[in-house]
């Protein structure tokens, strides 16, 4: 176990959680008999002890409230012992004054309604959804003008492939370089949050394989800054467009980001892009 730490704010609200957490479990969820003796709902104690991988004696100073350490490796344990769902389980690392680690990031594909609904109302402003892998899920008929997502395949739809493969991408983003390796700098901080993911794993592969810009870049290990919230695209028909452009997180736990541009405001240009609309 860790260092002691005290707990002495938040044990009472510590012991009442992890109790309402395990009667609300049956024995069924995690593979145990049911029987005939239980007297009160969910599992007893020693079964938690032993699905968390500790003593029963430990666990049940725990649960009354007592003064003693918690790892966040057991945290981890116990989370999974009582089927705690991502906000329970930042819950219990803060009632016990424990650092939350991070998840193993996932891919995730389903958008919520009112995502689309949002993007649906900015007509004049290029917005898409991208999940952890870059790949573009939703975007609205301005960004489908300007970077053509619908008239990709759907497994080709990366914003990541579309940058290192595309020949309109290249000529779009200008000077492509540049920004090229900001965007790849972002999208590197998100790879170490999914290298267990073997669908992004499988796009970096591909993509070392078919893009020698990207295969030099990314064995290079350079982390340039994060992006300063301006994009410069060479827009068909208008020329040179500058955009001030920034990140949303519509969900946290599914890494679902929605992607917003807005042409910079009192420029000749800006006004010519939105008439190109």
């Amino acid at each position: 176990m860790s260092a002691p730490r005290t707990l002495e704010r938040t044990r009472a609200e510590l012991a009442e959680f992890l109790r309402s957490r395990r009667e609300r479990i049956s024995p069924e969820e995690v593979g145990l008999p049911t029987g005939s003796r239980r007297r009160t709902p969910g599992l007893r104690r020693e079964e938690v002890a032993t699905l968390a991988g500790v003593g029963l004696s430990w666990y049940t100073w725990l649960e009354q409230g007592r003064e003693i350490s918690v790892s966040a490796t057991f945290l981890d344990n116990l989370s999974r012992a009582l089927k705690l769902d991502a906000a329970e389980r930042r819950h219990l690392f803060l009632l016990a004054h424990q650092r939350l680690p991070p998840e193993p990031g996932r891919t995730w594909c389903v958008v919520p309604p009112l995502i689309h609904r949002l993007m649906g109302d900015l007509p004049s402003r290029p917005a898409y959804v991208l999940n952890l892998r870059w790949d573009v899920l939703v975007w609205n008929a301005a960004a489908d003008r300007v970077f053509g997502f619908s008239a990709l395949p759907a497994d080709r739809r990366n914003l990541l492939w579309m940058l290192f493969t595309s020949p309109a991408m290249r000529a779009l983003f200008t000077p492509w370089e540049e920004q090229a390796l900001q965007m790849l700098s972002s999208f590197r901080r998100d790879f170490v949050r999914a290298t267990q993911d073997p669908e992004i794993v499988a796009l970096v592969k591909e993509l070392l394989k078919v893009s020698p810009d990207f295969r030099i870049w990314w064995r290079q290990q350079d982390i340039h800054g994060p992006c300063q919230g301006i994009r410069n695209l060479n827009v068909e028909s208008i020329g040179p467009v500058v955009f001030e452009h920034t990140t949303l997180t519509i969900d946290e736990d599914r890494h679902l980001r929605l992607v917003y541009y807005a042409a910079k405001e009192a420029r000749a240009e800006s006004q010519a892009f939105e008439q190109w609309l």
